[in-house]
């Protein structure tokens, strides 16, 4: 055999498929840390739900100086008593109150850690430095503290974020096992059932671990093995569609919204109000902030204000399915024959 040349072992070694793989992999890895350093690298309070409790002049007066901080850190409106702005708190309406004393100069902070550490940190930072100003302190009270055992608020992020993770990786290895490529309506129907079973698996083991097991968040079993098992199957169906649509590159795309923009967008670093707009209005949208506002109302808040978000998962879940199946079937259509299909006879 005639001796190759430098240039033609190179030719062969990084064919134009690999070419375009490592480009795609050098452009996730820098939009990584474009988002999440993006995300997280400058927290800072925007419009945070705030609420005012006092007489109804000043209320109003209290309210009127909140809304002219600079950078506008918070979002106040006046509440009617102390019980509404609990009642309020725990309905995730707002993220903390100020109860004004007017015959003294303490007044009462109400936060709720369980939504978040940092962002109650930061309500109380700023909190005590407006009534210094004015010569008055705030104690403070959490309505809806973290668990001992919930180091910063982040164990509903974190097992999140597991679940996000088990969908999408079972989800990818069931296709590159057989080839993206060959899916049948019947193989798109074992797939989507496959991943419901793991769902259910996935999301049973995960509530265990986080409750029974690590006692690291308070709440029902049911609803995290519940919430645990529709995120994952999410993920998976979504998975699923994509690499029914775009093949193999589908699990980059699946990773480019379910990690590089779901994750720091997600509220569990940094709660949804300290974030930069973008990620803030993203977030809600997509698996990672949907599940983990979840996880959150189910630990700290009674399971209260999770309609939104519970919608979201569903859509992506009876969206990932529609998909995966028309996918499968358009490709069937087309004559592209699956593994499962028999050999045309001559």
């Amino acid at each position: 055999m005639a001796p190759t040349s430098f240039r033609d072992e190179v030719k062969d070694a990084v064919t134009p498929r690999a070419t375009l793989l490592v480009i795609g992999v050098v452009a996730l890895h820098l939009l990584f840390i474009a988002s999440y350093v993006g995300a997280l690298h400058d927290p800072k309070p925007k419009d945070v739900p705030f609420g005012v409790v006092a007489p109804q002049a000043a209320a109003q007066q209290a309210v009127t100086r909140l809304e002219r901080l600079p950078g506008k850190p918070l979002d106040p409106r006046a509440v009617a008593d102390p019980a509404t702005a609990r009642k309020q708190i725990m309905n995730r309406e707002i993220d903390g109150a100020l109860v004004i004393d007017p015959t003294g100069t303490t007044d009462t902070l109400l936060v709720a850690t369980g939504g978040g550490k940092v962002l109650a940190t930061t309500l109380e930072t700023l909190t005590a430095t407006l009534e210094k100003s004015e010569g008055r302190t705030a104690r403070v009270v959490d309505v809806a503290p973290a668990d001992t055992q919930d180091a910063n608020g982040l164990s509903s992020f974190y097992v999140t974020v597991g679940w996000c993770v088990g969908g999408y990786l079972c989800a990818s290895i069931m296709t590159i096992s057989s080839g993206a490529g060959r899916s049948t309506p019947r193989r798109a129907v074992i797939r989507l059932a496959a991943m419901a079973l793991v769902a259910v698996v996935g999301g049973l083991g995960g509530a265990l671990i986080v409750g029974p097991v690590l006692d690291a968040l308070p709440g029902s079993l049911l609803a995290f093995w519940g919430l645990g098992a529709l995120i994952i199957f999410a993920v998976g169906a979504a998975t699923l569609a994509f690499q029914g649509v775009f093949g193999l590159a589908g699990i980059g795309l699946v990773i480019l919204l379910v990690v590089i923009l779901g994750n720091p967008s997600a509220g569990g670093a940094l709660p949804p109000p300290l974030l930069p707009t973008f990620w803030k209005d993203i977030g809600p949208a997509l698996p990672p902030g949907a599940g983990t506002w979840s996880a959150r109302s189910i630990a700290y808040f009674k399971g209260n204000d999770m309609t939104g978000s519970l919608l979201v998962l569903s859509a992506w879940a009876v969206a990932g399915v529609a998909i995966t199946l028309l996918a499968a079937a358009l490709r069937t259509g087309r004559g592209e024959r699956g593994e499962d299909l028999p050999p045309r006879t001559p």
